[in-house]
């Protein structure tokens, strides 16, 4: 019978059902698909190759699985680094990603990364990031497989305002994508903070339509977890599954802080984790338990994260470091052997992805992922066959990307003789070096700006959300108690507090201007528990609507652990402003909407009248909308006139 390609000879690395290892093998290939599998002179005798490929000393094996990624990042490799993920997400990733995200960006970092994952070996991925239809696109032309996710927030992105637009894009390119031969589409919530449960209940149900995969970050840092569990009275996953949000494909990145009873959940559903040790190492996210997480029935693959936290996509440096960190984490020398780091690799991370009927192993049937390793070197010598152990070890243990020689997805060679045939490198290259060099000028040029002052001092976190607001002025407190005794109106909760606030001030009204606070909530006793923060504030308006109504944001925020006067002299303002109030805030719902209501006496400046702030979080451009309108009845209610609307900040009275 004819056949396309015939790799023959070596070893060939099969990940079958039985792991069997086949030296002096050969894998038979046609119309992009295995068809024999086996010893080279039993292949041979059945099949002849319009072309053979001599594996003479190398590894034929199945392309590696890259469960985690984010490609575009690679043009972010090496900006910032030794960094905490907060400090490194919100202080550098994001704001950058708000200046040069766009489809050119997205297409030059998809090749850059598809050039090196090919020549590391990978060819399958698994991505999460924006403009994922530039992505996907790109990934198809290159030739490799991909999982990709069109990633979703509750706060804009690159590709969108809100996320109701993230969810109408991603929802588009779900339709486009779906059946196609290389890509699977997905819906890619980022992660539960930054994400509502609206946001995840959509996807979830979106996945289970069109019946494609949700990739998500989950349990990636202790902090995360902490955080979560005190404002959900409960771990991530177990909230999930209380959401009904545990339904269909799902795929958790990270998982490092998974509780027992977690792992048990995510088997239960057929949920797989991707591993990325390096990243969560050198961001020093933890180390995740992976013998916990395996011995619970949890699949595992393994990922390398992006270029901005990991550096590299070396698939072969994450199996290695996924051997090793068990065994020095645990003093057990044989927890997790070199066998199961090259199965969590290939056919394991096949698997999480719900493709291992398709690839991952070398068997007639599936598509012809094929990787030939190159064991012919200095560093791989001498070459033992003791039993098939050592072929895993040599692997895991001794081999390098570098040594990848061929790489072939669905019978097509995207690599030979480490010669990359699909990309042009050097244009990508010179492309994403002049690309560095415009972040390079913007970073410098931001040196001076406020947010880099924050981030030097750590702690920094961005602010979650946008607000609709209006403040009125009031001659005194009866239309405040109309509103709250009005039969729509449910007071939650009341307080009473002190609020000292310093402003730093800049000429330049770009810069936007910092906020030292000294907040003393007042207890019944008449005690004062005070908070100290920092709130970085930009120019504040976004949108203007009926009734004066505006929705703006605050852009950092930080805990305020040193004196005014470090604050005063590190920031080196132009001026200084001082305004001190106490403050009465009512959180209430308003025909089942949540707002805040705060009752304002400024001292100084001092003002006679009372200052009433309406406000309430948002989202999406629709709830806002929505919230606006609720807002202006209220000032309804209070008989509130145009004339009484204060279009300033107490700053700039």
């Amino acid at each position: 019978m004819d056949a396309d390609i015939l790799f023959a000879g070596g070893v060939v690395v099969t990940m079958d059902a039985r792991r069997q290892i086949v030296r002096d093998g050969a894998v038979a290939v046609r119309d992009g698909r295995i068809v024999a599998v086996g010893k080279l002179e039993d292949v041979r005798a059945h099949w002849s190759a319009r072309e053979v490929r001599d594996c003479g000393g190398c590894v034929v094996m199945p392309g590696l699985v890259n469960t985690h990624t984010h490609l575009p990042m690679s043009l972010l490799r090496g900006l910032v680094d030794d960094l905490r993920l907060d400090v490194w997400l919100y202080g550098y990733m994001l704001p950058v990603e708000r200046e040069f995200t766009d489809e050119r960006f997205c297409r030059v970092g998809t090749l850059l990364s598809c050039a090196e994952l090919i020549r590391s070996g990978v060819t399958c991925l698994a991505d999460m990031y924006y403009y994922e239809d530039t992505v996907a696109e790109t990934v198809a032309q290159v030739g490799l497989r991909g999982v990709c996710a069109e990633t979703i927030m509750k706060i804009p992105t690159p590709d969108a305002e809100s996320y109701d637009e993230s969810l109408d894009y991603a929802q588009r390119f779900v339709e486009k994508w779906q059946h196609h031969p290389l890509i699977t589409p997905a819906f890619g919530p980022h992660s539960i903070y930054l994400c509502t449960p609206e946001i995840l209940h959509a996807t979830s149900m979106l996945g289970l339509k069109y019946d494609v995969p949700q990739l998500i970050h989950i349990a990636e840092t202790d902090l995360e977890v902490r955080e979560l569990v005190e404002k959900l009275g409960e771990p991530p996953v177990v909230w999930m599954q209380k959401q009904g949000l545990l339904v269909g494909k799902m795929l958790v990145a990270h998982g490092v802080h998974l509780t027992d009873a977690e792992m048990r959940l995510l088997a239960e559903r057929h949920i797989g984790v991707a591993h990325n040790p390096t990243s969560n190492l050198k961001l020093a996210s933890g180390i995740a338990r992976v013998m916990a997480l395996r011995g619970s029935g949890v699949n595992v693959g393994l990922g390398t994260d992006g270029c901005a936290s990991n550096n590299d996509l070396d698939m072969f440096e994450e199996m290695r470091l996924a051997a090793l960190l068990p065994k020095g984490v645990s003093g057990d020398p044989t927890a997790l052997p070199a066998r199961v780091a090259v199965e969590m690799a290939t056919l394991e991370g096949a698997r999480t992805l719900y493709l291992d009927g398709e690839i991952g192993s070398l068997e007639p049937g599936k598509w012809a992922d094929i990787i030939v390793v190159n064991l012919d070197t200095v560093h791989e010598t001498p070459k033992f066959a003791l039993s098939d152990n050592n072929v895993y070890s040599q692997l895991v243990y001794a081999a390098k990307s570098a040594d990848v020689r061929d790489v072939a997805v669905a019978g097509r060679f995207l690599m030979r003789d480490r010669e990359l045939l699909t990309i042009d490198v050097p244009a990508v290259q010179s492309d994403a070096e002049a690309m560095a060099s415009r972040i390079d000028r913007f970073l410098a040029a931001r040196e001076e700006n406020l947010v880099d002052k924050i981030v030097g001092i750590g702690g920094v976190e961005q602010q979650e959300t946008f607000e609709v607001q209006v403040k009125v002025r009031l001659p005194d407190e009866r239309a405040l108690r109309h509103l709250l005794g009005h039969k729509d109106v449910n007071v939650i909760r009341e307080s009473v507090r002190r609020q000292y606030d310093t402003y730093f001030l800049f000429d330049d009204p770009d810069k936007g201007h910092v906020r030292y606070r000294e907040d003393n909530v007042i207890q019944p006793d008449g005690s004062l528990v005070p908070r100290y923060g920092l709130t970085l504030r930009g120019p504040t308006v976004e949108r203007v609507y009926e009734n004066s109504v505006i929705l703006s944001r605050s852009r950092f925020s930080a805990v305020a652990d040193r004196s005014l006067r470090f604050y005063r002299e590190y920031f080196q303002p132009d001026r200084i402003k001082e305004v001190n109030k106490e403050r009465r805030r009512w959180r209430v719902q308003y025909k089942g909407v949540d707002f805040e209501v705060n009752a304002d006496r400024l001292f100084r400046p001092a003002y006679d009248d009372l200052f009433l702030e309406i406000k309430s979080r948002t989202w999406s451009a629709k709830d806002a909308l929505a919230k606006a309108g609720l807002i202006g009845e209220m000032l309804e209610i209070m008989g509130v006139s145009s004339e009484q609307i204060v279009r300033k900040e107490y700053v700039d009275f």
